[in-house]
């Protein structure tokens, strides 16, 4: 999607909420709707104009990357917002309520003139992303791809006698050797009763004869994050473990069978969530089915019960049911998927099957 259609995408929330502009705050909102990578910026939206404003620090690359029709350098940046709005006369302005700080929208409101209303938005900004065109979706299918070959690069060093810091260690190497830009978030190793914490990020534990191990990945491509769980048997796993491995998986592709546009989410959620439930393990699995993916880890939509939202196209999201008990250990497995006009195609490519190393 070219950045003129995403600002058009705005200017139609505008129109709907009666609004004379929107300021975007949240940096990862902010690339896209202008494609600036750095650190600290504003871009404003009205229905005739778009505004991009920053610091000295990052005004030629501003030059080079960003899409809008003005680029403001600013001194002070809170009082070059309230300018913008100044000349707009009476206003009523959104913002991006997820990004803004109590502290700093009394500062902002302190800068503005009475006849400048200040309107907080969150949902109808988050769907702005939702559906990810073609560009979007090459880069999330690279970020996955990388995955694949870092797994497959460090799955003969995890035995018996290594450290979930090593392996975390070792996977991040693997990434960035690969091309990878950032990990999308701090890796999940857990081992043993470990894997009965579902962010059990990689300690100093070693692994044992005996234990699954649940690693929870991901890397960035053109900024978009891949994500990825899978579980493993070091040496032989047998007994309770290894049956709720089954019922994860079968879990995990009934309902990765049932993605389609036009189910509701929740009832995404209720078909793995009712087959975890069928085999007693329902007080096991606390967390959503899943969540969105793109510029961000986490983002819309919610793939859980609470949520009334439909699967539309283009729409990336994981399938991540898991079972997790205490004193004993747990399983996840997880996989991110573009929704297509029939189904759904897969980003990621590692195995879900049983295997043991």
């Amino acid at each position: 999607m070219k950045h003129s259609q995403r600002h058009d995408a705005v200017r139609s929330i505008l129109k709907k909420q009666e609004l004379t502009a929107i300021v975007f705050f949240g940096m990862t909102n902010v690339r896209y709707l202008s494609g600036f990578t750095g650190t600290d910026g504003v871009f404003i939206c009205t229905s005739s104009d778009s505004a991009f404003l920053t610091d000295s620090r990052y005004t030629t690359q501003a030059k080079g990357q960003v899409k809008a029709d003005r680029i403001v350098c600013y001194r002070n940046k809170l009082q070059e917002i309230a300018d913008e709005f100044s000349r707009l006369g009476p206003c009523r302005v959104g913002f991006d309520a997820e990004s803004v700080s109590v502290a700093l929208f009394d500062k902002l409101k302190a800068l503005l003139s009475d006849d400048v209303q200040l309107v907080a938005f969150s949902e109808e900004l988050e769907a702005l992303r939702a559906s990810k065109d073609e560009d979007e979706i090459k880069f999330l299918t690279q970020a996955a791809d990388l995955n694949r070959q870092a797994f497959e690069t460090i799955l003969p060093t995890i035995k018996s006698g290594i450290s979930e810091k090593a392996v975390a260690l070792e996977l991040e190497f693997a990434l960035k050797k690969l091309g990878g830009e950032e990990n999308s978030f701090d890796f999940i190793v857990a081992s043993g009763v470990r894997g009965a914490l579902p962010h059990g990020v990689a300690s100093d534990k070693i692994i044992n004869e005996g234990e699954f191990v649940t690693i929870d990945f991901g890397t960035k491509v053109g900024g978009y994050c891949s994500d990825e769980t899978v579980t493993f048997a070091v040496g032989n796993v047998t007994g309770k473990l290894r049956q709720i491995f089954d019922i994860v998986l079968e879990a995990h592709d009934s309902a990765l069978s049932a993605v389609k546009p036009g189910i509701k989410i929740a009832e995404l959620d209720s078909i793995a969530r009712s087959y975890i439930e069928e085999h007693g393990y329902g007080d096991y699995f606390g967390h959503g089915l899943g969540h969105g993916v793109g510029l961000d880890i986490h983002e819309y939509p919610s793939v859980s019960s609470r949520t009334s939202d439909i699967l539309q196209q283009g729409m990336v999201i994981t399938i991540e049911p898991g079972i997790y008990i205490p004193d004993l250990g747990g399983v996840r497995i997880e996989d991110s998927v573009v929704v297509t006009s029939s189904g759904y195609q897969s980003l990621t490519s590692i195995p879900k099957q049983f295997r043991q190393v």
